[in-house]
């Protein structure tokens, strides 16, 4: 069977949201030294190599939100989809502490070639979903509680948006009205990075969009994957509502 670098769930779902993954799988395509970059199986499952519970949660969005999601089928260590083609961690050799034995020779035409098999045709496909009539962008990632070193991370959701905050802000509202919850606005990260997924497919075309962070080990397995999507789904459709999107 050929071998596709991502995977499109809900096709004909007629909903406006576009749900995405951009880190889904740690998969290492056969292409890539016989499917190996030389880690362990305990790296490899790490935040290091994708986005954990991330792609479960995007797809019970998605099937809430009766729209169409869209999910990478390659580690982001083999190339990070959710970077530009010019961003200097688009192919990283070190990560969190751990060098990436696979990456570490990696030159431009080793770049070239894995842009070529994984990250193209997976904007490719993206750019098709994002240019239905009214897209409404979501991106769906996770981040790890604590990176080595590092003070460890409150937040349960992060809300992550650049200057068009038509959706950010009023999800953040209604986020920030659940009394349990610990909120961050442009946590754990800051905005959004020139050339990245949503840069490239709501920004630069005036697309809504936000971009959500949920803490990975309240997603670990798929009852917290499933109570998330619904517990956000009709946060984010009030949202869009009460911003008149």
């Amino acid at each position: 069977m050929t071998y596709v670098p991502f995977h499109i769930h809900g096709a004909e779902r007629p909903g406006a949201w576009v749900v995405t993954c951009d880190h889904a799988t740690n998969r290492v395509p056969p292409a890539i030294a016989n499917g190996t970059l030389g880690l362990s199986d305990a790296d490899m499952n790490r935040h290091i190599a994708y986005d954990i519970g991330a792609m479960g949660v995007t797809l019970a969005l998605a099937e809430t939100l009766n729209a169409p999601a869209i999910a990478s089928d390659f580690s982001r260590l083999v190339i990070d989809p959710n970077r530009g083609e010019d961003d200097p961690t688009l192919l990283m050799k070190l990560y969190d502490g751990t060098v990436i034995p696979g990456n570490r020779h990696a030159g431009p035409d080793e770049t070239e070639r894995r842009l070529a098999l994984f990250h193209r045709p997976y904007h490719a496909a993206l750019a098709g979903l994002a240019a239905r009539p009214g897209a409404v962008l979501v991106s769906v990632h996770s981040f790890t509680p604590q990176l080595q070193g590092r003070a460890p991370r409150p937040w349960h959701v992060g809300v992550l948006s650049a200057d068009d905050r038509r959706l950010a802000d009023p999800l953040l509202a209604r986020l920030r009205a659940e009394p349990d919850l610990c909120i961050g606005d442009n946590e754990p990260y800051a905005g959004h990075l020139p050339g990245d997924a949503v840069d490239r497919h709501a920004l630069a075309h005036g697309r809504p969009n936000v971009l959500i962070e949920l803490r990975n080990d309240l997603i670990a397995d798929r009852a917290g994957q499933i109570h998330w999507a619904r517990r956000i789904a009709p946060l984010i459709a009030a949202a869009r509502r009460d911003a008149g999107l």
